[in-house]
């Protein structure tokens, strides 16, 4: 097993569960990245496979936790590097920096993604007819976008994302898409969510779109409210959305990917 961090391991110590926890290296045009995953060491017909993508901040300890936390409810969670290996931004300024690329482009986003994905696929155990994406904040973008391109997933789901993304195709888009957005979410305008609902709905999509009372922006991360009180962002923690939500996830997961 190669290194993983000190968040990792603690939290695999104090499971008692059994899982395996490895990273996978691969390259995209010479450029290193680091994915790293988590899955019970009993492998099922009925396993699934979760991709997780990460906030804007990078590939740090937060999606390694939920990869870890997929893996002890039985899934395989696999942490998608969308910006290199090493790359995590120290502040806002650096997060903004290295998200905008992703903004701007949405072929460049998407060719990130899959190739996550494939990645993805070669992991022992990974079944390509029970794949789900999750993302959070800027990885919720991603997946909504990745979702409208026709990405071979089950479903995907966005914590705390942006919903103003590409146009929707009913042509391409075939996966269930559940949103669960913080209804004090000051990153997200009711005009933006208006759009998105009106989009999927002329599209036909299978959508499930859920408002958490008194959630802000990043409202699964246990670190927003510290986060959010250095560099004076209005994000924070909210214990029973973040519970809530992660419920409604597993409903979600469990009726749409089969």
């Amino acid at each position: 097993m190669k290194q993983l961090s000190l968040l990792a391991l603690l939290l695999v110590a104090g499971t008692g569960f059994s899982q395996v926890l490895d990273s996978v290296k691969y390259s995209i045009s010479g450029q290193s990245f680091t994915a790293f995953y988590a899955k019970p060491v009993k492998i099922t017909k009925k396993t699934k496979t979760v991709l997780i993508v990460h906030e804007w901040w990078g590939l740090n300890d937060y999606p390694k936790s939920r990869a870890l936390q997929i893996a002890q409810e039985g899934n395989i969670g696999f942490c998608i590097d969308m910006y290199g290996t090493g790359k995590i931004a120290a502040n806002p300024k650096d997060a903004q920096a290295l998200a905008t690329p992703f903004y701007k482009d949405s072929e460049f986003s998407y060719g990130r993604f899959m190739a996550g994905y494939n990645q993805a696929l070669k992991i022992k155990g990974v079944d390509s007819s029970k794949i789900a994406a999750i993302g959070y904040c800027f990885g919720g973008a991603v997946v909504l976008n990745a979702a409208k391109k026709g990405a071979p997933v089950d479903a995907v789901v966005s914590f705390h994302g942006s919903l103003a993304g590409i146009p929707v195709d009913k042509d391409q888009l075939k996966a269930a898409v559940l949103v669960c957005n913080g209804a004090a979410d000051s990153f997200v305008s009711e005009a933006e969510i208006s759009e998105f609902k009106k989009q999927m709905t002329e599209a036909g999509a299978d959508l499930k779109f859920i408002n958490y009372a008194d959630a802000t922006h990043a409202f699964t991360n246990p670190h927003s409210t510290e986060v959010g009180k250095k560099f004076s962002m209005p994000i924070s923690y909210n214990a029973a959305a973040d519970q809530q939500s992660w419920m409604d996830f597993n409903k979600f997961l469990k009726t749409r990917v089969k």
